[in-house]
């Protein structure tokens, strides 16, 4: 039986993105009472999150822009940047720990303590880019864990596999120049959902080129759709990659329930597509994947997935 980490701190509620706010606080407050109220987390190796260093934080977004995002919370402005991008005098320092829950996860499992790990840390990182935030997010949680398995750790071949219904464009844009990061998006079709990028064409730049692959479906796609996109031309292209390590933004939006898209996908899609990608990691990498939060605002079907996801990777 796999040894499953889980981050989880109640400092992630303090971030406060506005009342009207689909990324609201209760998301987490539905996946971890999901979690207790039926023993799962005595299963599970609780990891501390800490601060992301700055240092770490400036090798992945411009040292102008993480300054614009302190000094906007420390002057209590709302929002930074965009509408979409709502924050409160502490969110700064809860992205910082959101980052570094990711970044926690990523020391316990090359340290050998789990062997894989779901992150569920707020405010998400998958939209954010080098220099602005975009799309609930602030910093690039993924990005970041990619940069410092690399870096620090040494690996060479890391892939993310996205799977939120919203493209990834700052994760996609941070790395599609670099062939050490396989960017993998399965997503709804960007003429239809935010953000608007992610078409097949965007393929990665000059020696990343052919290390990205975007997958968008069109809007009304279920379980057969994405399964047959994932089967036929997603694993095919990570198992060429052969990753060291596996990292999935794992968004729960594209279910047929959520408010915020218009795909149909189910709780089953969603386990078997879960199962797939772990059962990747667990030939090409070691077993070594972790899963980070990213979107999902249906409270019920969010704590159904991020569930029935942790006892994947716990080899139920």
């Amino acid at each position: 039986m796999p040894r499953t980490g889980y981050v989880y701190d109640e400092r992630y509620l303090r971030h406060q993105p506005g009342e009207w706010h689909p990324e609201r606080p209760a998301r987490l407050e539905a996946i971890h009472g999901r979690i207790q109220s039926n023993g799962l987390l005595e299963s599970l190796v609780r990891i501390p999150p800490y601060a992301a260093p700055l240092a770490w934080v400036e090798r992945l977004h411009d040292p102008d822009y993480i300054q614009r995002f302190r000094e906007a919370c420390e002057r209590g402005r709302s929002v930074l940047g965009v509408p979409d991008c709502g924050i409160c005098p502490e969110s700064y320092e809860i992205a910082l720990l959101a980052a570094g829950g990711v970044m926690a996860a990523v020391d316990a499992v090359m340290k050998g303590e789990v062997d894989n790990a779901f992150c569920a840390v707020r405010p998400p990182g998958h939209h954010a880019e080098k220099g602005r935030a975009l799309g609930f997010c602030f910093f690039n949680n993924v990005a970041l864990a990619a940069l410092y398995l690399l870096e620090e750790f040494g690996l060479e071949r890391v892939a993310v596999v996205d799977w939120d219904v919203h493209h990834g464009n700052g994760t996609q844009h941070l790395f599609e120049a670099d062939p050490r990061v396989f960017y993998l998006s399965l997503h709804e079709d960007p003429q239809y959902c935010y953000p608007g990028t992610g078409y097949r064409r965007e393929q990665g730049k000059g020696p990343g080129q052919g290390f990205t692959l975007n997958l968008p479906l069109p809007p009304g796609s279920g379980d057969d759709l994405y399964l047959q996109a994932l089967e036929k031309e997603g694993l095919p292209r990570l198992q060429r990659f052969s990753p060291q390590f596996l990292l999935i933004s794992a968004g729960f939006d594209g279910h047929q329930d959520d408010p915020l898209a218009h795909q149909n996908l189910s709780r089953e899609g969603y386990q078997t597509m879960g199962r797939s990608l772990i059962n990747l990691a667990r030939e090409e990498a070691g077993g070594r994947v972790i899963s980070v939060l990213e979107g999902g605002y249906n409270l019920t079907v969010l704590a159904d997935c991020v569930e029935d996801h942790l006892r994947l990777l716990l080899g139920e």
